[in-house]
């Protein structure tokens, strides 16, 4: 049998059969401290896909970190086949100062594929497309709700895509979201380079979620297994088909106050139900939040202050209305049953 050639990223090598961690470049701070990316390398013995996971594009999503720590702690990684590329903090600036954003206050995800001579952010797309999207067949990427804000576990993809379609249910996560590409973002310039990328959007920046974290690292396994990166035993297909929505959208504060909400992430609601009330300051004004239409609440703002116009519940329409309690309570059930979580739960 041919030896498998060893994996080339930025300067460094990695053998078939090793693992090494590469610092790549970035940029030199105010002070002169050096930033890098660094991303965890596994190069399989034998020939495969080559598949990168990606965390921390936004700084403050820190639950994707998480994820990508238990993912690499797997002793089922030893027997993969093909190539991971794990980048746990990609913003690393962001990581750092709790920010969404970069120094230069851009957001990195809408400044892709970036260029060499450009912005910080830009600069950094650009190192992300040529040493990390370039060298892969396939991406997940990993993010949270912004901050204030909280999501039921999903995954993201357009609806034009059969391949991620497909992916999408393989991962198993709770919901399918159909999202149109957005200029500037990851997915977006992935795509135009020939790569898929599954975007799994579960919990709130800044904060760690144990079933968000265990379906994410759950749902990640199951691609590669899918891939044929890993075999199957340990790896459990989901119990329930995800939900699929074609569409959401975001119900708005009708005033500025104290929000008081009544229902939650994972609650199927109907039309013409009060949700929340949004009262003033002094209690002399109350007007409810009310769904004009049914559906299930994807994400919320978990901040009880807002003002007028404040998005304050995604309510996505999903296929099959009446068997959504149960969908939940299945995919959730499974997840707090597998001992693969038992050494890392949160508690």
């Amino acid at each position: 049998m041919v030896k498998r050639a060893a994996f080339r990223i930025g300067q460094e090598s990695v053998p078939p059969g090793t693992r090494r961690t590469i610092d790549l470049p970035v940029s030199v701070m105010s002070d002169h401290t050096p930033v890098t990316m660094s991303a965890h390398v596994i190069h399989g013995r034998r020939d495969g896909p080559i598949v990168f996971v990606s965390a921390g594009v936004h700084g403050d999503e820190i639950i994707g970190v998480e994820i990508v720590r238990r993912l690499l702690r797997l002793p089922g990684l030893k027997s993969l086949r093909g190539t991971l590329i794990a980048i746990p903090i990609v913003n690393a600036f962001g990581f750092l100062s709790h920010s969404r954003y970069l120094p230069d206050r851009r957001d990195l995800n809408r400044c892709f594929p970036g260029t060499e001579g450009g912005s910080l952010a830009s600069r950094l797309a650009h190192l992300f497309m040529e040493e990390i999207v370039g060298r892969c067949d396939l991406g997940i990427d990993l993010h949270s709700a912004a901050v204030h804000r909280t999501n039921l576990p999903q995954i993201r993809i357009s609806p034009d895509n059969r391949e991620t379609s497909r992916l999408a249910g393989v991962f198993g996560a709770p919901v399918i979201l159909y999202s149109q590409l957005r200029e500037g973002s990851l997915r977006a310039a992935a795509k135009e380079a020939g790569v898929d990328v599954l975007l799994y959007e579960a919990g709130e920046a800044l904060r760690f979620d144990e079933m968000a974290v265990r379906a994410g690292v759950s749902g990640i396994l199951r691609v590669l297994r899918d891939q044929g990166m890993l075999p199957s035993k340990g790896i459990a297909k989901p119990r329930r088909k995800p939900l699929v929505s074609v569409s959401s959208r975001w119900l708005r504060a009708p005033q500025g106050g104290l929000l008081r909400s009544f229902r939650s992430e994972g609650d199927m609601i109907e039309e013409g139900e009060t949700l929340a009330v949004v009262s003033d300051p002094f209690g002399e004004v109350e007007i409810p939040v009310v769904s004009d239409r049914a559906g299930l609440i994807v994400g919320r703002t978990v901040f009880p202050s807002v003002n007028e116009g404040d998005a304050v519940f995604h309510l996505a329409q999903v296929s099959d209305m009446d068997d959504v309690e149960e969908t939940l309570e299945f995919l959730s059930s499974q997840l707090e049953e597998d001992p693969l979580f038992e050494e890392d739960a949160i508690t």
